[in-house]
């Protein structure tokens, strides 16, 4: 049976910008005005309204009211991006997800009850996430999409689970919260129609000649009379999270809170496509200012050992990246990207006491080139390369590895070659090495001046305490040819 939580985000136009803010940070007074002439208060925080400021208000009269207000126009697009990020989000409670512009984001759990270990929980993890991410939201629950969202914009917070219940709860409900053209109202209210109850008790075939069909349908399909198809949402392809500080920071320090929400959105997307991220990159938008502004973004590009979603990693490297970074101006916004990714499978968590996750931490050759640079990592690759002394190379930075050999040796071969083959002289003659295994004949190099002909063996020194790769050069013959010490075997 479908069951719909509706998230409602009655601060999305304050949060987009606040959830930048540090706890300490947001005691300060900030609000958010519209783009209209002349400006208005969209929405302030709990610091502006103490200082006496109101939505509605004009922007400057606010400025009167206190003069450390710092304010930000509104920013729409910023918006949807957001609602979008809470619906990749919410992937994780459920597959069926869609997005209610301008603030709303609904969410068919009914499946996913058993999952989560009921209604009651999953509620409170949906509750307590929003404001985690730095949004401030409000909860409805009803069998059907649009009594989710009006139940949500009436604050109205005891789910409803039956559709029967529907009419009583719905009937007090001002017709206010519907979506519907401000023409449609006016008729509405003039005509003494307030509440959804009395838009119910109308004659339908009236109300549609008067109010409209859409007006009839949007009532019909809150009380599950019609279907109430919605499109399901699908993440973005690629991840792309920004963030407009509601003040220019100064210094990396002051970045940390909200690059650690940028990472949160970016696991979250890892989360809901099954991936893992390669390659990341910050980009941090400097102030506009006078003498600053032909001064391009500070890029800090960053690459993983491997694979991961977890925030903690991902926060940690970016953490020591940031650490390198020297600002030439205050920040003003910042862009999280996915370069690289590549899918990654979930872990399956046992049932016994002691089995959930591991404890993750940013492996130490992704601390290192976080802080130190790509160019002070170096990596060993196969090469196809015949010749032991030439079949590895080394790579730096994150350059793409050279494809690997089609096949490897089928011998035995140590890890440890020497830089240069020793010569063993006659330490044969003085205490014997016993010979296991061989010869293997390598003969190769005869275009690059680099011509060899050796045969190799694994042979026991003398004493029994270490195991070598040793060689005879058969350049001049195999009879007479000198033995070479060229590896060891751990």
């Amino acid at each position: 049976m479908a069951l719909w939580v509706c998230l409602l985000f009655p601060s999305l136009s304050l949060d987009v910008f606040a959830r930048a803010l540090s706890p300490h940070d947001a005691a300060y007074p900030f609000a958010v005005g519209s783009d209209e002439h002349p400006p208005r208060i969209v929405a302030a925080n709990a610091a502006a309204r103490t200082a006496g400021i109101r939505e509605g208000q004009l922007v400057s009269g606010a400025l009167a009211l206190t003069h450390d207000l710092v304010l930000r126009e509104r920013n729409a697009d910023a918006e949807m991006r957001a609602l979008t990020q809470i619906a990749t989000w919410t992937l994780a409670f459920t597959p069926m997800t869609c997005i209610v512009p301008p603030q709303a984001v609904l969410a068919d759990v009914g499946g996913s009850l058993r999952l989560f270990g009921g209604l009651q929980r999953l509620l409170a993890r949906l509750a307590s996430g929003a404001p985690e991410m730095g949004y401030t939201s409000r909860l409805g629950v009803a069998p059907t999409p649009e009594a989710a969202l009006l139940l949500a914009r009436a604050a109205h917070a005891a789910p409803v689970r039956e559709q029967a219940d529907l009419p009583a709860v719905l009937e007090p409900l001002p017709l206010t919260l519907l979506d519907m053209p401000q023409a449609t109202r006016s008729m509405l209210r003039d005509a003494g129609v307030t509440t959804f109850g009395q838009a119910v008790a109308l004659p339908r075939d009236g109300a549609a000649r008067r109010f409209g069909h859409d007006f009839v349908v949007c009532i019909d399909r809150a009380l599950g009379r019609v279907p109430d198809p919605r499109a399901p949402f699908t993440p973005p392809p690629r991840f792309a999270g920004s963030l407009e500080l509601p003040a220019p920071a100064r210094d990396i320090e002051a970045l940390g809170f909200g690059v650690q929400r940028l990472v949160r959105d970016l696991a979250d997307w890892l989360q809901a496509r099954s991936l893992g991220a390669l390659r990341v990159t910050l980009t941090l938008t400097h102030e506009h200012a006078l003498h600053t502004r032909d001064l391009p973004p500070t890029v800090a590009p960053f690459a993983l050992g491997a694979p991961t979603r977890s925030t903690a990693h991902l926060f940690g490297v970016l953490r020591e990246r940031l650490a390198r970074v020297v600002l030439p101006a205050p920040v003003e916004a910042m862009t999280l990207e996915s370069n690289a990714v590549t899918p990654l499978a979930g872990k399956n968590l046992g049932l016994l006491p002691g089995d959930g996750p591991d404890p993750v931490e940013a492996p130490l050759i992704d601390r290192l080139r976080a802080r130190l640079g790509d160019e002070a990592i170096q990596r060993l690759a196969l090469h196809a390369e015949h010749r032991p002394e030439r079949a590895t190379q080394i790579v730096r930075g994150h350059a793409r590895l050279p494809p690997a050999p089609a096949s490897l040796p089928a011998t035995l071969r140590p890890l440890w070659l020497l830089a240069e083959p020793q010569p063993l002289g006659d330490i044969f003659a003085r205490s014997p090495w016993i010979l296991r295994d061989g010869p293997e004949r390598i003969e190769s190099g005869w275009w690059d001046d680099g011509d060899i002909r050796r045969d190799y063996f694994i042979a026991d020194t003398a004493d029994g305490k270490a195991t070598a790769w040793i060689y005879r050069d058969g350049r001049h013959g195999l009879d007479g040819g000198d033995w070479f010490l060229h590896g060891i075997f751990a």
